[in-house]
C-alpha cells in the first residue's frame, strides 16, 4: 500500500503542507471508506444467524448490502451539494463523524437474543445512513485531493486513491479469516465480528482528527468554488463590481449558490454527466460481476472452501491493487479518451475469455491466478476516475457531478441479482455472466469515446481549466 512518506515525495516540495495533507487524506481516507463499505459483505457474513435470527440467510446479507446501496446515490447527491457550497474539507468531517458514529453503531447493537428482529432493523437504519456518510466523504474527499494536485500528478495519485478499494478488500478478507482461525466460528459469531466494526469506527475517528488538524480547502476552490457568505447574503448580494468588471467577468464569476443537482442532469453539465453516468454504470457491470458475484461461483463450481476462497480473493484484490495504482498514471501518458476507449475493448474481449477459464479451474491455485488476470484486465480502468470525474466538472458544481454520477450509477449493475437468473435462462448461466461483462466493456468503451480528448498536453493545467475548456458556454 502506498506510504505517506511515498506520498510526500511524489507531491514534491511546491504543495503546501495542507496540499500533502489532502493528498495523504484522498489515498488513506479513502481506505477507510472502503473498509466499511465492504465489511458487511465479509466480516458480518459468519454472524447473520447470530446477529439477525436463526432464519437468517444468504437474503438478509443481500438486504443489508442493499441499505448501503441505497443510501450511496442519496449521499454523492446531497454531501455533494454542500461541498460545492460550504467547502470540501468541513464536508469530509461531518461525513467521517457520521460514518464512525454508523459503525460504532452497529458494533453495539444487541443481537437477536435480545431484542429480536429489532436487532437486524437497527443495523439496516445504520447500514443505510452509513452509505449516505461514505458516500458523503468520497464525494468531496477525492475532489479535494484532486484540486490539491499538480497537474500532471492528478492521474497518478488517482490511481493511488482508487487502489485502496482492493487494498481494503484485501484487509478485510485476511483480516476476517485470521479472527476465524483465531477465535473459532462460534466466538466469531458471538462477538468477534463486532471487533471489525469497532476497528473501522476507530479508523474513521483517526482520520477526522487528522483532517480537523492538517487539511484545508484549495487555493482553486476559494478562487472558483462559492463565496463564503451569509445565507441572506447569499439571498441578497449580487457580484462585487469594481472599475475593470466587464459584463461578462460578472457573468462567468463563480454564483452565489450552486447549481441544483437538476442543471446537473439537463442543464450545462448534462452531457459531461450522462457521459460519465454510462461511463461508470459500465465499469459498476464489470465490478459486480468480477468481484461480488465471482466468489459465489469459486465456491460453487472450483468447490474452493471458505479458506481457500478467503486467499483467492485477497490474491485477486492484491493483483487488482497494483494494476489500479498504475492505470492512473498511465491514462495521463495516452490520454484520458484514448485510456477508456482500450481499457472497454480489453474488458470487452479478454474478460469473458478470463471469466471462463477462471470457472473452469478446479483448485486453489488456478482459480486464485484466474480471479487475479479477470480483475486486472476489467476493473483496474478505475485508476483514472477520480481525476477524471473531477476533470469533467467545473469546481462549483465538482462535488455534485462526482458524487452523483459515481454513486447514482451503481444502483443498476448492483442490483443484478433480482435479474440475473432471468439472464441465465436465456442466455445459460454462463452466458449471463459473459453478457453483462460484454455489455460493461461497451459501455466503457462507448461513453470513453464520447469524452473529450484529454491528450497529455491538454491534463498539463489545474483541474479548473480543464475542466472549464471542455464545457458549453450556455445550458
Amino acid at each position: 500500500m502506498a506510504t505517506a512518506t511515498s506520498v510526500d515525495h511524489i507531491a514534491a516540495e511546491r504543495l503546501p503542507p495542507e496540499g500533502r495533507a489532502a493528498l495523504r487524506g484522498g489515498v488513506f481516507g479513502n481506505y477507510v471508506d472502503q473498509i466499511h463499505i465492504f465489511l458487511p459483505l465479509v466480516a458480518l457474513a459468519p454472524a447473520l444467524t447470530t446477529l439477525a435470527g436463526p432464519h437468517a440467510g444468504a437474503s438478509t446479507g443481500a438486504i443489508v448490502v442493499m441499505a448501503m446501496l441505497l443510501g450511496r446515490p442519496v449521499g454523492g447527491m446531497v454531501f455533494g451539494r454542500i461541498a460545492d457550497r460550504l467547502g470540501r474539507t468541513r464536508t469530509t468531517r461531518l461525513a467521517i463523524a457520521g460514518t464512525a458514529t454508523c459503525s460504532l453503531g452497529i458494533a453495539l447493537t444487541p443481537t437477536h437474543d435480545v431484542i429480536g428482529p429489532a436487532a437486524i432493523v437497527i443495523v439496516l437504519v445504520l447500514r443505510f445512513l452509513g452509505g449516505v456518510f461514505i458516500a458523503g466523504e468520497y464525494s468531496a474527499a477525492i475532489p479535494l485531493a484532486m484540486e490539491w494536485s499538480r497537474a500532471r500528478h492528478r492521474g497518478l495519485f488517482s490511481g493511488l486513491i482508487m487502489a485502496m478499494a482492493p487494498w481494503a478488500q484485501a484487509s478485510i478478507a485476511f483480516a476476517t479469516l485470521g479472527l476465524l482461525l483465531a477465535l473459532g466460528p462460534d466466538a466469531y459469531a458471538a462477538y468477534g465480528w463486532r471487533l471489525s466494526f469497532l476497528t473501522g469506527a476507530l479508523a474513521s475517528l483517526v482520520m477526522l482528527a487528522y483532517y480537523r488538524r492538517h487539511v484545508a480547502d484549495a487555493p482553486l476552490f476559494r478562487r472558483h468554488g462559492v463565496p463564503a457568505v451569509t445565507a441572506g447574503e447569499l439571498a441578497t448580494t449580487p457580484p462585487a463590481r469594481t472599475p475593470t468588471t466587464t459584463r461578462a467577468s460578472v457573468a462567468t464569476a463563480a454564483p452565489t449558490t450552486p447549481p441544483g443537482l437538476w442543471a446537473l442532469l439537463t442543464g450545462r453539465w448534462r452531457r459531461a454527466f450522462w457521459q460519465m453516468f454510462g461511463l461508470m454504470t459500465g465499469l459498476w457491470f464489470l465490478t459486480q460481476m468480477t468481484v461480488i458475484a465471482l466468489p459465489a461461483r469459486l465456491k460453487t463450481d472450483v468447490a474452493l472452501t471458505p479458506t481457500q476462497l478467503s486467499i483467492a480473493m485477497g490474491a485477486a484484490a492484491v493483483a487488482q491493487a497494483l494494476g489500479m495504482s498504475l492505470t492512473g498514471h498511465l491514462s495521463t501518458r495516452t490520454g484520458r479518451r484514448a485510456f477508456f476507449v482500450a481499457a472497454g475493448v480489453v474488458a470487452t474481449i479478454a474478460g469473458p475469455l478470463a471469466w471462463q477459464w477462471t470457472v473452469g479451474r478446479g483448485a486453489l491455485g488456478p482459480a486464485a491466478l484466474g480471479a487475479s488476470v479477470l480483475q486486472v484486465l476489467t476493473v483496474t480502468a478505475y485508476g483514472p476516475i477520480g481525476a477524471y470525474l473531477s476533470e469533467r466538472f467545473p469546481t462549483v458544481v465538482r462535488a455534485t457531478g462526482y458524487g452523483t454520477a459515481y454513486s447514482l450509477s451503481i444502483v443498476i449493475p448492483a442490483l443484478h441479482p433480482f435479474y440475473l437468473p432471468t439472464l441465465q435462462d436465456w442466455l445459460g448461466r454462463d452466458g449471463a455472466v459473459v453478457g453483462l461483462l460484454v455489455l460493461g466493456g461497451l459501455l466503457v468503451a462507448a461513453c470513453g469515446a464520447l469524452g473529450p480528448r484529454l491528450s497529455p498536453a491538454d491534463l498539463d493545467a489545474d483541474v479548473e481549466v480543464v475542466a472549464s475548456r471542455h464545457q458549453p458556454v450556455h445550458a
